[in-house]
């Protein structure tokens, strides 16, 4: 349909393309986006986008909650904002990060953003100039890499296992990078439940994270949109928890424990770096949403959050569960996937010699879609791997799937002997 929209659209004499930036043709689509137009053509069961469930959205709640608003913060909630955000809601953030993390609220302003994935872009556009080296996880946040990747940085990736990102690998990677004379900007981690991986920073690497931000002098980018959907184990302090300096600049985010429709994140940051930020949100949309603030600060501010996310911890384990039992009793041999406590995601790898982005396309034919690894990894060097979710569909469904996944990988290591 876009495609010939397009033609329909370029059939004149003007030459559109010449019209671009140079930043702008090297723009491509999120491989994920354009997956879940595929799956949303067919009868496909998808595995693949990282949705909640609309099950979860607390709709009664926050229909009572926009009456009340819209009857006594109307002048409010209808007007344009500050650019750092609604006060009451940055306050009941802080403090409620500090009840919750351990996070004085002394040490850090809170900022709201439209999505974390907007705080993204903001710290991509005020940290980095060309050329300036970043640290991910390998594998990382696909949209990460997108943000970040506008502003011309030089990534290095250092890699993960069931533990988070190998930090002894990371601190080889700085001494050698210190005697090349070379200084590294930001280290990017999503530090719980990783999207990807659905594997956690232990806390001896947090600790020993922040050692190193000293010791090399660089910035930390934190990354928690899902440390609250924990359903086994123990809760562990966020890496800010342990920051004393400033250097680790946390993003939370209201789409996963709230409704991603709000489109609200916030940065918890040290004063003098969320200044700069705030300008430069300033030139991008003055303000977030100012009704959706409003309402989420009620829906904090009342008890209802504190309420809400047991609850949605309860919908979700079942999920999680169905599909590592699913796993177990469908993936051929030699096929390996992480046991995530918690989040949204589990990370599957293939035996060598099957490529996940070829085999996508033969999957869904046979009515199930996943997120091949490689879009995940900063350089694309890894081919056998893939993502799968299983928040969005019920568990029959993610048995089904799985299933119908084991026997596309089946056949692709039939023809792989040969």
């Amino acid at each position: 349909m876009e495609e010939k929209l397009m033609k329909k659209l370029s059939s004149g004499s003007l030459e559109f393309e010449s019209y671009f930036s140079e930043k702008a043709l090297g723009m491509k689509a999120s491989e994920i986006r354009e997956l879940l137009k595929l799956v949303e053509a067919g009868n496909v069961i998808s595995l693949a986008g990282g949705l909640p469930a609309p099950e979860t959205f607390p709709v009664e709640v926050i229909k009572k909650i926009a009456v009340e608003v819209l009857e006594k913060h109307a002048d409010k909630a209808l007007q344009y904002g500050t650019t750092k955000g609604f006060t009451p809601l940055r306050l009941a953030l802080a403090d409620w990060m500090e009840k919750r993390y351990g996070i004085p609220t002394s040490k850090v302003e809170i900022m709201m953003v439209a999505g974390s994935q907007q705080a993204l872009d903001l710290i991509g556009r005020v940290f980095i100039n060309p050329g300036d080296i970043v640290i991910v996880e390998g594998p990382t946040y696909l949209a990460a890499l997108n943000a970040f990747k506008y502003y011309e940085p030089e990534f290095i990736s250092i890699p993960m296992d069931h533990e988070g990102m190998r930090i002894d690998l990371l601190e080889e990677k700085l001494e050698e990078l210190r005697k090349q004379g070379k200084k590294v900007k930001f280290v990017y981690t999503v530090s719980t439940f990783q999207n990807p991986m659905g594997v956690t920073m232990s806390l001896e690497r947090r600790k020993r994270l922040i050692e190193l931000a000293k010791e090399y002098d660089f910035l930390i980018v934190e990354d928690n949109p899902y440390s609250e959907l924990r359903y086994s184990g123990e809760p562990i302090p966020p890496i800010k928890h342990f920051d004393d300096e400033g250097r680790v600049m946390y993003l939370g985010t209201f789409s996963k424990i709230l409704v991603p429709g709000f489109r609200l994140g916030w940065i918890a940051a040290h004063p003098h770096f969320i200044r700069k930020i705030e300008i430069a949100k300033q030139a991008v949309d003055l303000c977030a949403n100012t009704l959706s603030q409003v309402i989420a600060w009620k829906y904090v501010e009342d008890g209802y959050l504190d309420e809400h996310i047991p609850e949605i911890i309860e919908f979700y384990r079942p999920r999680r569960d169905a599909m590592l039992e699913a796993l177990e009793e469908f993936m051929p041999e030699g096929v390996e996937w992480t046991k995530p406590d918690g989040g949204m995601f589990i990370w599957v790898v293939l035996p060598e010699g099957i490529d996940t982005k070829l085999m996508a396309e033969k999957a869904i034919s046979r009515g199930v879609a996943y997120v091949p690894g490689e879009a995940f990894f900063a350089h694309r060097e890894v081919k056998n791997t893939m993502r799968l979710n299983f928040t969005y569909v019920p568990e029959e469904t993610i048995r089904e799937g799985v299933k119908r996944l084991g026997e596309v990988i089946k056949e692709e290591l039939e023809a792989l002997k040969g």
